[in-house]
């Protein structure tokens, strides 16, 4: 075949000359922008009015954004169709040192058509600060959950093109600074006010270990500070009054 000729001068060749049939164009935008527009204004209208703050998400001092928790994960899950299922693709298990270390894969499928819509990784061990003075024998299956729990966020925020509205990891922000004057243990009254307050908001312990766990680093209410106990029940009874009130519009809604 005859190679294209193309014309040279001082030895450079004319733009003119080449042909660009060849060369791929940028593709084109799938979704118009009236509907990217309106997908993201329904999924802040579901956050709104639908996701619960201290329960799906919570809020820290200093960050523009909230960040997402587990219940608040798993309810976008079943509002856009999700199942979910999960890969432990590498594994440490030290008995003899105490070290153990997870890397979980999720994987989210639409249940509507089968299509893999989106994968998450999240990785936890035995060694990050939230569990020092604790024995690793004992946080086997606990750092396998905060794995997948991790993972599972990652890959919501990825299929739900949520990142926008929440952070990823409670566990990556700074912890804060000790409060002057505030280092006593919490008293034995404030630790039962905490008690009755999440038992009487419905709240799985697993959820309040995650509210202290992002607030104040700690994975029990007995190491909370007074001032951290103090604080943690006014955010929980701040939590009962947005419940009652989300109660009492229900129960007009239904009357009507």
């Amino acid at each position: 075949m005859k190679p294209k000729s193309h014309s040279f001068v001082n030895n450079v060749v004319s733009f003119a000359s080449i042909e660009y049939s060849s060369i791929s164009s940028l593709p084109n935008v799938v979704v118009p922008t009236s509907e990217s527009k309106r997908r993201i204004e329904e999924l802040e209208k579901f956050v709104e009015e639908v996701m619960v703050k201290g329960i799906d998400y919570g809020l820290i001092d200093g960050f523009s954004k909230p960040t997402l928790l587990k219940p608040g994960a798993e309810k976008l899950c079943d509002v856009f169709g999700f199942s979910k299922s999960v890969d432990v693709v590498n594994r440490i298990e030290q008995w003899d040192t105490g070290i153990f270390a997870y890397e979980v894969k999720m994987t989210l499928t639409r249940k509507d058509n089968g299509v893999i819509e989106a994968e998450g990784i999240g990785a936890c061990n035995s060694k990050e600060a939230a569990f020092n003075h604790q024995n690793p024998f004992t946080l086997v299956n606990t750092v396998l959950k905060m794995a997948k729990k991790r993972a599972l966020i990652d890959a919501v925020l990825s299929a739900t093109r949520a990142s926008g509205l929440f952070t990823q990891d409670i566990e990556d922000f700074p912890k804060q600074l000790p409060i002057k004057g505030g280092d006593a243990v919490a008293t034995k009254h404030q630790l039962q006010t905490i008690f009755r307050i999440v038992a009487e908001l419905n709240m799985r312990p697993e959820v309040a270990k995650e509210m202290m766990q992002m607030m104040y680093q700690v994975d029990h209410s007995t190491k909370l500070t007074k001032k951290q106990a103090s604080n943690f029940i006014q955010d929980l009874l701040q939590l009962k009054d947005v419940s009652k009130e989300m109660k009492e519009l229900e129960k007009q809604q239904y009357n009507q």
